[in-house]
């Protein structure tokens, strides 16, 4: 609806902005029929604004969550597209005879507003332009994250941290591992098998398991002493390793081997 509308938008601009009766007796060939880029300021407030507003808003659906000077795309392209319609209207209730232009950029303007505004509201409406791939889908894991990225990935063919063999079924979420123990083994191989103290600090405490995860956003990572100040930022499409909980936090590793507080784990994705 909104792109179908931009483009009819942008040709109306070019078809006659008004209409005149020609006198009897008078040859009016010779005289030149306005559109929209005959006038800066209908040009800019309809036809254009009409076109940059369903350029926001196609963006905004492609890329959702952009924001320019705080403002969210989508809705500064919904107001746009409304003041475009509001300025078609009055413009056409102005003029006695309006040209074909004129009554084409009102009825498109119409179309742009109710895409705009229908488009939070109706389900089918909501989809985004492009449908990234779920997490199971194509054996592409979540947040981006690319197969055979290494250390990063869950699934990679590396050596396990922290001491733990590919037949003890450490910390691989996804992929089968040759040699694993039998199910009616398992909980005896885990109670013979300890978790090794990681490098810099304590080993893990209780019965937490390391696990893979990712965050959903880019989050500080803060260092172990208490410091204020990041030591590093976790971003999105990329797997780090959990290895111990404090309370509400995680003890993550970065692919470097560095170990940080992540005070905010709201949203990951475990592996």
């Amino acid at each position: 609806m909104v792109i179908g509308a931009a483009v009819v938008l942008f040709i109306a601009s070019f078809l006659d902005f008004s209409s005149y009766d020609c006198p009897q007796g008078i040859d009016c060939s010779r005289f030149d029929s306005p559109n929209a880029w005959d006038a800066l300021g209908i040009l800019m407030s309809v036809y254009l604004a009409g076109v940059i507003a369903a350029a926001l808003l196609i963006v905004s659906r492609a890329m959702p969550g952009r924001k320019v000077a705080g403002l969210d795309l989508g809705q500064f392209g919904a107001a746009l597209s409304v003041f475009a319609l509001w300025t078609a209207f009055w413009t056409i209730i102005d003029i006695n005879n309006a040209g074909a232009g004129l009554i084409l950029g009102l009825l498109a303007t119409i179309v742009l507003a109710g895409g705009a505004i229908a488009g939070p509201l109706v389900p089918f409406l909501k989809a985004p332009l492009l449908s990234p791939a779920g997490p199971g889908q194509g054996g592409q894991p979540p947040y981006g994250a690319q197969p055979g990225q290494g250390y990063g990935f869950p699934g990679g063919q590396q050596q396990a941290p922290y001491g733990a063999q590919p037949s003890q079924g450490y910390g691989y979420p996804g992929a089968p591992q040759q040699g694993q123990p039998a199910p009616a083994d398992q909980a005896q191989a885990q109670q013979a098998q300890a978790p090794q103290p990681a490098q810099g600090g304590a080993a893990p405490a209780g019965d937490f398991t390391p696990f893979w995860f990712a965050v959903p956003v880019a989050r500080p990572l803060y260092g172990e002493d208490g410091s204020p100040n990041p030591i590093a930022e976790l971003a999105p499409g990329t797997w780090y390793l959990a290895v111990e909980q404090r309370g509400q936090s995680l003890i993550a590793q970065t692919q470097d081997g560095r170990r940080g507080v992540l005070q905010d784990t709201t949203g990951i994705q475990r592996g």
